[in-house]
């Protein structure tokens, strides 16, 4: 199955209207979290963040993700009061001094709309709706959403995760999820779908979602990738730790890109920039007339 040639439009946001896909587009992560499996702590103050989202958008981010709440497979539950005072200074900071969307990484309603509020643009939902309010809230607000496949919680969903075949039915339940969130209003050209790589999936499940991604694209929307400095790269490299993990982030987003992905969640965005512009260049370059 080829992956789709012309990806399908997405809005950002009524703010930021509509992002150009015909390029690959580069969503910079800015963990404010204590607890993060790759840069827990680091920009935890404003500031700091701040300087973090202006140096990623510098090197070639189109999108800023702001998260409060570690995702690591594992991790706790956070109450929604706590993630609002975490994320919130940084994203009024970070609105303040650039013009790009902002994407607010969390599975809580009332933290999708404090910091809709506060002006992101996005919600990128780790859950897909599971919070019965998310929908009413993303469907009100004009805000684009991504839906991210997870089973379970990250507190449960590394504790044996199987399938009998992973592809189609992530596909499946993303498509499920699409449906709950187009019932509640919230316009098809609004979405992305996300595979959810890591999340309640074993290492072979990740290689082979990578490897089949154009079956996620006959949902019909665009697919994003998020394998960023993940740790089934550190186990294919032998344990390397996860600041070492860039050039595999790189490689497994080229694979991500020639199976139908269009936007990438990463920490390393020059790095990952530069191996997917010279990818794009060979995916797209002419065939000889014939």
């Amino acid at each position: 199955m080829l992956a789709a040639t012309h990806p399908p439009a997405v809005r950002w946001g009524h703010r930021t209207g509509a992002l150009d896909l015909g390029a690959p587009v580069l969503m910079g992560v800015l963990n404010v979290t204590p607890d993060s499996f790759s840069d827990g702590g680091l920009f935890a103050d404003p500031a700091r963040a701040a300087e973090r989202a202006e140096a990623m958008v510098a090197e070639g981010a189109a999108i800023i993700d702001i998260g409060g709440e570690s995702t690591r497979p594992g991790a706790q539950p956070l109450g929604a009061d706590e993630e609002i005072e975490r994320v919130l200074p940084v994203l009024r900071l970070v609105r303040s001094r650039m013009d790009v969307p902002i994407s607010i990484d969390t599975r809580r309603a009332a933290v999708a709309r404090a910091a809709l509020d506060a002006g992101a643009d996005i919600v990128n939902d780790v859950s897909a709706l599971a919070d019965p309010e998310m929908p009413r809230v993303v469907a009100a607000s004009g805000a684009a959403l991504v839906l991210m496949h997870m089973r379970g919680t990250p507190a449960t969903m590394q504790v044996d995760p199987m399938y009998g075949d992973v592809a189609a039915e992530v596909t499946a339940e993303l498509g499920e999820r699409l449906r709950v969130a187009r019932d509640a209003g919230i316009e098809e050209d609004r979405i992305v779908v996300d595979p959810g790589i890591g999340f309640g999936k074993t290492q072979g499940h990740n290689l082979e979602l990578i490897s089949r991604l154009d079956l996620l694209t006959t949902l019909g929307r665009p697919v994003l990738l998020g394998v960023s400095r993940k740790a089934f790269l550190g186990a294919l490299l032998g344990g390397a730790p996860a600041s070492e993990r860039g050039v595999a982030t790189a490689a497994a987003c080229v694979a991500g890109l020639f199976k139908g992905a269009r936007v990438f969640r990463v920490h390393d965005v020059r790095i990952v920039r530069e191996a997917l512009q010279v990818a794009e260049a060979i995916r797209t370059a002419p065939s000889p007339a014939t």
